[in-house]
């Protein structure tokens, strides 16, 4: 028999049998964690390849002579060159290094191309742009542009274009990566003096101020009777809050001073002849047609909010901040200008942060000025120079109308005669799919715009008619130029609804830009505001002469038998626009007594004024806040830098009051309801990011309002929370009013113990854990990728959440929509207080960060500052931007 084997012969197979296995083990957790580590060498080289060089030299074709490229500790650079086409082509290059991902997806925006880049799904939203012809505009301005302006675009075009002959694929952005997934053929085309200045129409669509408005109020004419209308909309409250122009509100001294007109400015417009108020040519590229029953039938329900996220805002809290105050106010004895543009919420930041100096100022390189520019763009939109600086805000005033045309098959009715449509034939390429064609139709009003959402098309349906059309409530001086006629009383035949909005037609803005750029003084200012006419904006001015000036710029029209409240019969010609206000009639104000300027999107005049500018201002609680604390600070004087930057901050919010009246003598029976309005009488009114009480009265505000419209049976928006706490305000006076269905006080009591639960729900039992900050926390979502619906892609370019205080109406103007939540969606875009002392005393703040990179140092290096309102030096001298400097890149010629 064979013999068993024995213990001592078992041990060492067993011992080899183990020490096998363990090799095994060890050789695939070996392959393993060289597996993890090759790939995760390849992520981070897929990640950090796309970075830019910041140090050393490079060797770029198309520079003239050698350019400097300082950054600083946050990456923001300071650009110097001996001629102003290199330093405009160093900008692009610069911009193409940090940002070119977002520079692409932009112009594919502004062009209606998205469906190139992302396929099918895009092809609603290109419609719509197509439509509206962003960049058939933008080329008709480029074309029209004095040749020393083109020849900026050109230069910073070139030099975008001399990096991309440098980079390609995930070299030029992560963001290339990953649509190679999706998109492998797709290669970036050269940039164009068109795609930067296209991006202007997008910002102007951002702050294209009333559309909504005119549209939810014709919407509603449907369900409402005029009286509930004006409950939703009433007029500006000008004996409680300030107009801009404070010491002539009537705009009585408007036009006592001639204006300098610069070489290239837009003469005033003359009177349109025949009746018309058309100033466009057939087939010129202001013609602007509509994509005709293609998408009609549905589909496009959500298109104006989709194309909003694109540019980054139209929404609750868009609008801006801006001051100024005169030397004898300040601790220096020179003026400081303070502003804060209200914008989107976007990541990257939609600003950029950039110096751009001549090393020695010529007439041939006139450039010495630091500030905020957009990516894509050349040139310093919001800052100073040497001499002067400036800011701007929303102007709020009505530069869009919505006509209600009477059509046929193969044409539009106009007193009592039929024209032709114009149209055009486009195709939208789509990515991995087929090329979709549409047809596009214009009126002499604009584009039509029913068919493309459901809103323009119900209106074209049912459209309002009568005393409801062209005219708003209480429509007082300067409302309208002429009559309407028995023709618009006749509302029969088939309906569409067409646009007219200033936006869409070519302009100067791409000049006015160098304009600003190179201001001496007040005269200059006022010479590239008379440039500046889309969008219209607030601008405030100081200078080293200690002077401080407004103007209000813009194409603003002069309007016909309507005042632009709801949409106008388009088929009579006493609804047209009647030219636009002369420059010279525009509001604008020098030195006032009072030393301060203060500009939130209020009303620039008074209902006396001589023309008519809008019903839908801002209602004014940033604006009447900002001059109580502005007045308090000169009380106590003197005004300083940090002063203003605290200002910025200020948390007090406009549903305080109206929440206090509503419940200050209301009880209930649950003890828990009882201790949360007991939170509510104690709170300070302040929006701070650790209040409980904020949070409880926020949720009880919106817990309110949305019962009181609901009383109506109807859908009403509530897109602008300060005017929504002015209508429960009013509604408080009368407690028999028809918003409260019979019974104000068991409204009130259901609406504090349904945001109790809800509060609750959100963030617990326990009211000492309650949080504003947390309630109303800020994400940053990348502007692609970002909501893409793909976690793992989502977590690659998205930062967040971060706490924040502030609010709707609030001079910390962090908005949020009451219908989708309590989170912040737009935002100071950015902040910055200005010096005139001293340049370098100034300080500054973006949203983000300077890079658009993800994982970049400087892609959210600025989001937790900004969040806490912590503001940088801005380094200006020479010197002080010498010792700022970290990083050096010089460009040589190839």
């Amino acid at each position: 028999m064979p013999r068993s084997p024995s213990r001592t012969d078992v041990r060492p197979a067993a011992r080899r049998r183990r020490g096998r296995l363990r090799r095994i083990l060890m050789l695939v957790l070996a392959a393993l964690l060289v597996l993890v580590l090759v790939l995760s060498g390849v992520a981070a080289w897929s990640v950090v390849r796309a970075f830019p060089q910041t140090d050393g030299t490079l060797e770029v074709p198309g520079l003239q002579e050698t350019v400097t490229v300082q950054r600083d500790a946050r990456g923001v650079p300071t650009i110097t060159a001996a001629r102003a086409d290199d330093l405009l082509f160093a900008q692009g290059f610069v911009h193409a290094q940090d940002r070119f991902w977002e520079m692409d997806f932009r112009r594919h925006m502004t062009s209606a191309r998205l469906s190139e880049l992302f396929g099918e799904s895009q092809v609603p939203t290109d419609t719509f742009l197509r439509t509206l012809g962003w960049h058939r505009t933008a080329q008709a301005e480029v074309a029209a542009l004095p040749a020393e302006v083109r020849g900026y675009y050109e230069a910073y075009a070139a030099g975008v274009n001399a990096y991309l002959e440098e980079r390609s694929g995930g070299g030029l952005g992560l963001e290339y990566s990953v649509l190679g997934l999706q998109n492998r053929g797709y290669s970036p085309e050269p940039w164009t003096p068109a795609d930067s200045v296209a991006w202007l129409k997008a910002m102007a669509w951002d702050l294209r101020t009333n559309i909504e408005d005119e549209t939810a109020r014709a919407l509603l004419a449907g369900d409402l009777d005029p009286e509930r209308i004006a409950d939703l909309y009433p007029g500006y409250p000008f004996d409680e809050h300030p107009v801009i122009l404070a010491e002539d509100p009537s705009g009585a001294g408007i036009g006592d001073g001639e204006v300098p007109q610069p070489a290239g400015a837009p003469a005033e417009p003359a009177q349109p002849g025949g009746g018309t108020a058309d100033h466009r040519e057939p087939g010129s590229a202001a013609a602007y047609p509509e994509a005709g029953a293609l998408f009609a039938a549905g589909g496009l329900a959500e298109i104006l909010a989709e194309v909003d996220a694109l540019v980054g805002g139209q929404g609750e809290g868009i609008g801006s901040n801006s001051w100024v105050v005169s030397g004898e106010h300040t601790a220096t004895g020179s003026p400081l200008l303070a502003n804060d543009p209200h914008l989107g919420a976007s990541l990257p930041s939609v600003w950029t942060q950039m110096q751009l100096r001549c090393s020695e100022v010529t007439p041939d390189c006139p450039f010495d000025v630091a500030g905020f520019s957009f990516s894509g763009l050349p040139g310093i939109v919001i800052g100073h120079n040497a001499q002067v600086a400036w800011g701007f805000t929303n102007l709020t005033t009505d530069v869009a109308d919505l006509y209600v045309e009477r059509v046929d098959a193969d044409g539009y009715w106009r007193d009592g005669e039929k024209v032709p449509f114009e149209t055009r034939d486009e195709t939208l390429r789509v990515a991995g799919g087929e090329d979709v064609e549409i047809t596009v139709r214009t009126t002499g009003h604009g584009p039509i715009v029913s068919g493309l959402t459901p809103e323009f098309t119900g209106i074209a349906a049912s459209p309002p008619t009568g005393a409801d059309a062209g005219a708003g409530p209480g429509a007082g001086a300067g409302t309208s130029a002429g009559e309407s006629t028995d023709a618009a009383d006749d509302w029969s035949g088939e309906h569409a609804l067409s646009l007219r909005w200033t936006a869409l037609e070519a302009g100067t803005t791409a000049q006015a830009i160098f304009a600003l750029n190179r201001a001496r003084d007040f005269s200059d200012f006022r010479a590239a505001a008379a440039l500046f006419d889309v969008p219209a904006q607030n601008l405030v001015y100081a200078d080293v002469d200690g002077n401080i000036g407004y103007q209000a710029p813009g194409r603003l029209p002069i309007r016909g038998a309507g005042d632009g409240w709801m949409p106008q019969p388009g088929w009579d010609s006493a609804y047209d626009w009647q030219g636009f206000i002369p420059f010279s009639e525009l509001p604008v104000e020098c030195n006032p007594d009072s030393g301060i300027i203060v500009t939130a999107n209020n009303a620039i005049v008074d209902d006396a004024y001589r023309h008519r500018l809008s019903r839908d201002w801002d209602y004014g609680d940033r604006a009447a806040r900002i001059v109580d604390l502005l007045d308090e600070a000169v009380a106590a004087g003197p005004v300083t830098g940090a002063d203003l930057a605290a200002i910025q901050l200020d948390t007090v919010s406009p549903v305080a009051a109206p929440l206090h009246r509503a419940y200050a003598e209301l009880t209930v029976d649950d003890p828990d309801v009882t201790e949360a309005l007991e939170l509510l009488a104690g709170w300070d009114g302040r929006n701070d990011a650790d209040s409980a009480a904020a949070a409880y009265a926020n949720v009880l505000f919106d817990r309110v309002t949305a019962a009181l419209l609901a009383t109506q049976g109807t859908d009403i928006p509530r897109d602008d929370q300060s005017r929504i706490a002015l209508v429960l305000d009013q509604q408080l006076d009368d407690p028999g009013s028809p918003w409260w269905a019979g019974d104000r006080d068991a409204l009130l009591r259901t609406a504090a113990a349904e945001a109790h639960t809800e509060l609750v729900e959100l963030q617990g039992e326990d009211p000492a854990g309650w949080s504003w900050g947390e309630l109303h926390a800020l994400t940053l979502t990348h502007g692609s990728f970002g909501e893409s619906g793909i976690a793992p892609i989502e977590a690659l370019f998205n930062r967040g959440p971060y706490p924040v205080g502030g609010g709707s109406g609030v001079v910390n103007a962090t908005g949020s929509d009451l219908d989708a939540g309590f989170a912040t969606t737009t935002v100071p875009s950015l902040r910055m207080v200005i010096d005139v002392a001293d340049w370098d005393d100034s300080t500054w703040q973006n949203l983000t960060g300077a890079s658009g990179h993800a994982f970049h140092p400087h892609y959210t290096d600025q989001a937790e500052p900004w969040a806490a309102g912590v503001q940088d030096r801005w380094a200006w001298s020479t010197a002080a931007v010498d010792t700022a400097t970290e990083h050096t890149l010089t460009l040589r010629p190839r």
